[in-house]
């Protein structure tokens, strides 16, 4: 099989690639920059391209697929071209699918906590040696690529993502993968830039409940407001006369925090694990669920549980000392901010809490957005706001104001910053104080890195 990959660079395109190639596939490329670790990894496997930009010649006649990434425009010339000679063309949800459509699979969707669900099902499944496919949005430790293609596993694991497929397919990624096991974790407006509208946001996970067929199961998290009125309804359109998935609610196991660490106390045994939480407590939950589904028994998956180290930027330990720990987290919409900063305050109730929160996405660098993160940093002792006014020119949205930030946040002692050089000012002056440094960002910090202030080279 012969595929090239339009916008190879991107973090799932990258991975597919290499996961096709270590099935024996030819696989080609292109992108019109690349950086690290996309660059580093595909140069390791040899399908590097070997200059940046689009070009007609890479599109021919032989081609079995090309895989089109979303940071390829429409009128991209590889992508016209391959319009004209009439060649099979993919998102990569779409040939994920292609690839696992004769395996059980499983899709976990929701506005938040899907990476760590994927995640946790990944492990268990991996401590009890069963293979499966899988597509997960950041790195695992003991898997060496976020997609992994195996023909003789009989399982598909995917994380769903509601963002466009490609494009040329403006639905989500999740409706492509049919799934026989469907979890939702919760639903909070995200991705406003694709869908302005609540509503219609609303709508993608809708749904993906419908799209289901009466042999499958989907699961949805009990406090979640927005999933009940759905299965509320889901549950009136199956009594109207369509068949439709079974549908379960799961809620947060019963659990304590103890010397740091979360003890799970389930059917009169105790499992001690490192994460933190309610909300990951209900994530972990979830993911039993669908274990059991899979055949693993509760036992068999809080045991496994307990090695769980977790995604990388997912409440990832970056450095411990006798006097502070420095965590980093991927949390960047207002509901992730406020249930990552909540859950940090609970596990470590009588240390300093020192938050530093960057806004890159356009949603969160949006006016129109940002009241919805209205006390979402409620329970930090110490908390800093930090924006980048280049990256909301670049997204082509009006300038933010500092008191206009404050006011949407709802707490006065709130410190909001706008230039690298303060930043890294206040990052210094964290790392010199006792208890716990929380770093939340999908983005970099403006590309200051916390390791080298505590190591300078």
């Amino acid at each position: 099989m012969k595929i090239h990959f339009i916008a190879i660079g991107g973090a799932v395109m990258h991975n597919l690639a290499i996961a096709l190639h270590l099935k024996g596939y030819t696989i080609t490329g292109s992108d019109d920059e690349i950086f690290d670790p996309s660059k580093s990894r595909l140069k390791k496997y040899g399908i590097l391209p070997k200059e940046w930009g689009w070009f007609e010649d890479n599109i021919s006649a032989n081609l079995d697929a090309v895989i089109l990434g979303m940071h390829a425009r429409p009128d991209n010339p590889e992508l016209k071209r391959a319009l004209d000679l009439k060649l099979k063309i993919y998102s990569f949800p779409e040939y994920l699918y292609k690839q696992t459509k004769n395996k059980k699979r499983v899709v976990i969707a929701g506005s938040h906590g899907k990476t760590t669900i994927t995640s946790m099902i990944m492990h268990v499944l991996k401590e009890q040696n069963i293979q499966f496919d899988y597509m997960v949005g950041s790195q695992l430790e003991g898997f060496e690529t976020m997609v992994g293609l195996n023909e003789d596993a009989k399982i598909a694991i995917f994380e769903g993502d509601e963002y466009l497929s490609s494009p040329l397919d403006s639905r989500p990624k999740f409706i492509h993968y049919k799934p026989d096991i469907t979890l939702i974790s919760g639903i909070a407006w995200d991705h406003m830039n694709v869908y302005p509208d609540y509503e219609d946001y609303k709508k993608q996970f809708y749904n993906l409940g419908l799209d289901t067929n009466p042999d499958s199961k989907v699961f949805i998290c009990k406090t979640d407001i927005e999933l009940e009125k759905m299965s509320a309804d889901w549950e009136e359109i199956r009594s109207a006369g369509k068949e439709l998935a079974v549908i379960e609610a799961y809620s947060a196991l019963e659990y304590k925090i103890k010397d740091g660490l979360t003890e799970i106390n389930h059917e009169n045994n105790k499992f001690r694990l490192k994460l933190i939480g309610r909300y990951n407590i209900e994530n972990l939950s979830g993911a039993m669920q669908v274990c059991n589904c899979l055949g693993i028994a509760n036992e068999a998956f809080l045991s496994s549980m307990i090695r769980f180290k977790g995604a990388a930027r997912r409440q990832e330990l970056i450095f411990e000392s006798e006097n502070i720990s420095i965590f980093r987290d991927f949390a960047h919409a207002p509901s992730k901010v406020k249930a990552t900063t909540a859950g940090f305050k609970e596990q470590f109730p009588n240390q300093k809490l020192t938050v530093f929160l960057e806004l890159h996405t356009f949603s969160s660098l949006n006016k129109e957005f940002l009241p919805l993160y209205k006390n979402a940093l409620y329970g930090a002792d110490e908390a800093y706001i930090y924006f980048n006014p280049d990256v909301v020119r670049h997204k082509k949205l009006p300038d933010l104001d500092k008191d206009y930030i404050k006011k949407c946040f709802n707490q006065k002692e709130i410190n909001v910053i706008n230039n690298s050089s303060e930043l890294e000012i206040k990052f210094k002056q964290s790392i010199e104080n006792t208890g716990v440094l929380l770093l939340m960002s999908s983005g970099n910090f403006g590309e200051i890195s916390i390791m080298d202030l505590i190591n300078p080279k």
